[in-house]
């Protein structure tokens, strides 16, 4: 199975769908899917609706292996079922879709232009549940504010730790250290990062596989040079608050780069939506957003 899977990620046509907001993104995304703050009283509650919002697009038929490569998933959502199978299972047995898991712990204090990640608690007993659930990679999220060297080299210094923990654990990391795309120097930011991502990969051991997710750069093709690193399995685009159109307009113009979204993805559904609308409005956003990872 994580043969096939490799191979798919790694050689196939698409794109990898983000469906991981965490606790502090779930009541932002669910007020943006039509579901109100009063409509639940606890996390419990939270995550529920969530997660009916996650299944509605999950078994939508407009979501398919003939658009989406991957999928990543929260680590509440790889507990709970899906049409009655542990909803990695489902994704992969019932979609053809590969199962990703956010690792991470959320963001820490800004410090040196930059936010690394939380430590991250018990992180070899939540990477064996992974295993458990038939995951078969990880991701984790930074984010770069300020073209700050130090900030910079600490982020990707981090991530790297954890990717090599991750890949020991026999799983496949998607590093993430995203640049703010409001940032006033983010384009300073990127040819800092671009260097010591480079630099990384030198010091990873030759059978290590990672796949990157970055910002959509502001020169075009500026990471062509990273999708043929032989270690990169896919270089990974995150739509980082541009709208769908924008998003899909920058991300066709970077070759080797295919998207991995979450809000632009989710742009405009509703949970008032009739079936039919639903998938009309998915089917739509998914066939844009594989045309631009396809260029």
């Amino acid at each position: 199975m994580k043969t096939k899977q490799m191979e798919r990620i790694r050689t196939g046509k698409g794109f990898i769908a983000a469906l991981d907001q965490s606790g502090g993104s779930t009541p932002n995304a669910l007020k943006e899917y039509g579901v109100s703050a009063s409509s639940y009283s606890n996390d419990e509650e939270m995550y529920v609706l969530v997660h009916e919002m996650r299944k509605r697009i999950l078994t939508s038929a407009a979501f398919d292996s003939k658009h989406i490569l991957g999928a990543i998933l929260f680590e509440n959502t790889i507990h709970r079922k899906t049409e009655g199978l542990d909803t990695a299972d489902y994704l992969w047995e019932n979609k053809g879709v590969v199962p990703f898991l956010k690792i991470d712990d959320g963001l820490a204090e800004l410090r040196d232009g930059v936010q690394r990640m939380k430590p991250i608690a018990a992180l070899d007993e939540r990477l064996a549940r992974a295993r458990d659930k038939h995951i078969f990679g990880t991701k984790m999220r930074s984010v770069i504010k300020e073209a700050n060297k130090a900030g910079i080299r600490g982020v990707v210094d981090q991530q790297f730790e954890l990717a090599e923990q991750i890949i020991e654990a026999g799983l496949v990391p998607i590093v993430e250290p995203e640049i703010d795309i409001f940032s006033k120097d983010k384009a300073e930011s990127e040819k800092w990062l671009l260097e010591m991502l480079q630099d990384r990969l030198t010091r990873l051991s030759p059978e290590s596989n990672i796949l990157l997710k970055l910002s959509i750069p502001s020169v075009d093709d500026f990471y062509f040079e990273l999708t043929k690193n032989p270690q990169v399995v896919r270089v990974l685009a995150l739509s980082g608050g541009y709208s769908l159109q924008e998003a899909n307009e920058r991300l066709a113009r970077n070759q080797g780069l295919i998207a991995s979204f979450s809000r632009a993805l989710a742009e405009g559904l509703s949970a008032e939506q009739t079936p039919e609308q639903f998938d009309a409005i998915l089917g739509r956003n998914i066939e844009s957003i594989y045309d631009a990872s396809v260029n």
